[in-house]
This record gives structure tokens, sequence and C-alpha cells, in this order.
């Protein structure tokens, strides 16, 4: 079993990051993050020293992807890991805009009374576009309502992230782009001047009112890439696909434009040479 704990109040923060893509989210620094220097083994960041807690929108939570992800990382590093994994992520699952507020108010509280064995040092919310999809109308009354929780929810994770250190990962969805050919929405946001995946031009989902709202964007594109496999005792090699994901640093106030590529297998995400 693992030992994922099921919250009654979800808790996150550092700066508040967002992330967006096509049939994926984006997510920005992880809970375990091992860095490589000379030797082949991983040694333990800063980020490893602390709790996550992970809100989620969609249901129902992947538990079992989870554990094996744990699973797999314990028996790659039998040694450098002691506990269990998953001993310090917290899940908490909402369903609309206002309970994500009303969880976001015990935070801190969460937070302040040392309830985690080691500090929260993360929050992700996967995903922030799913608490609005069909909550608000189009009315210019709606759509005042709508940024005025957009800024809501932005305003209480950032001065989370400034009170405490922690890092903040939002994620967004996309949709299909229709409009002028000249940036997002015909404006241009950050270092790319259209957003791709999949064949189809798309743009962020909840438009420039949550744009406004965040430090950084990430996008997290995905194509379809043929590669060489051979086959035992086949007398030539076969052509299969394989699904190929490009992560772009749209814009940030600190950081240049950088990109890499990477597939997503059973034991996680692996880096792929240019």
């Amino acid at each position: 079993m693992p030992i994922t704990r099921s919250l009654l109040g979800g808790w996150d923060t550092l700066q508040l990051h967002n992330r967006i893509s096509r049939g994926e989210w984006f997510w920005e620094d992880a809970a375990l993050s091992p860095t490589y220097g000379t030797s082949s083994a991983p040694t333990l960041t800063w980020r490893t020293r602390g709790s996550s807690v992970y809100i989620f929108t969609e249901f129902s939570f992947p538990f079992r992807r989870l554990q094996q992800l744990g699973n797999l990382y314990h028996a790659s590093y039998p040694n450098l890991i002691k506990l269990e994994p998953l001993e310090d992520i917290y899940v908490r699952g909402v369903h609309d805009a206002q309970e994500l507020i009303h969880v976001l108010r015990d935070i801190e509280a969460f937070i302040a009374i040392d309830h985690t064995r080691l500090p929260v040092k993360l929050i992700v919310i996967d995903s922030i576009a799913a608490l609005f999809r069909s909550q608000y109308q189009t009315t210019p009354a709606d759509l005042k309502r709508r940024s005025e929780m957009f800024f809501n929810i932005s305003g209480t994770l950032k001065g989370l992230a400034n009170k405490y250190g922690l890092a903040v990962v939002v994620t967004n969805q996309v949709v299909d782009f229709i409009g002028p050919h000249h940036g997002v929405n015909g404006v241009r946001l950050g270092n790319l001047e259209s957003l791709d995946t999949s064949g189809r031009r798309v743009s962020p989902a909840l438009g420039l009112a949550w744009a406004h709202c965040i430090n950084s964007r990430v996008f997290l594109a995905r194509h379809e890439q043929s590669i060489a496999v051979d086959i035992r005792n086949a007398p030539s090699t076969s052509i299969c696909s394989q699904t190929h994901r490009t992560f772009h640093l749209v814009f940030a106030p600190h950081l240049a434009y950088e990109s890499a590529e990477f597939v997503i297998k059973k034991e996680g995400i692996v880096g792929v040479s240019q």
C-alpha cells in the first residue's frame, strides 16, 4: 500500500509556474529531483528534503502509476532512499474553483503547524483549466468573476510561496487555435511564434487573463517519431512509431529560451539526444 496521504486540505509553492500542453500537462520541479555529478549515482538535492502536495482536479487520481514510479525509484537506488519514496507526497482532490479557494485557505495552517515529517517544498495543481470548463458563462459579468477568481487563486499561491519558500506548479491545458497567424490569439507571448503539437496549432486555455497571473510558462509539445527497432531473428530492422515530447520554455523573467526532448517510459521521463 502506498503511504501517499489524502488530505482534507491541500498545499504547495515558490513562484507560480504554469505548464501547458495537449493531452498532457505542464509539470515543473519534482519532489524527487536527482542531479548527476561525476559518479553514476544521483545525489540528493534540496528538493528531496521536503514534502510535496498534489492537488488534482481530473478524477480519478492515478495512484497505481504513482506507486509504480515510487517502487521503481526505490529499486533503482535502494541505498539512497531509506524510506518509502511516497511517504512525503500528500494528495487532495478538488471539484470546483470555490473548493480550491477553501483548500488554499487551509494550506498555511497545515504548513505552519509542522504537520508533515519534512517541510512542504512543492505544491502542484493539476489542472487549473478543469475547474473553469463549465462553471462560468461568456457574459461580461461571468468573465469578470472568472478573472477575479484567477487573481484570487494566484495571489494566494504567491503569498504562500513568498512566506514559506515553496515552489508552485500549476498545469494548464490547450485548445485548438482559431485566429490570426501572429502569436497566440494574435499576441505573441514569450519565446515562441506559435504553439504546435500533434500536427496542430494550439493556444493556452484560460486566455490572457490567466497568463497575467503567472511568472513563467512551459509548453509540452507532442509528436510521433519513427525509430528503427531490431527484432530478434529478423533479417532486417523494423520501423515503428514512438511518442516524443518537447519541453519549451515559453517565458520566464530569469531564464533564456531552452528546449529538451524526452519520452515517457515505465520508469518515468527519459531524455532524448538531439
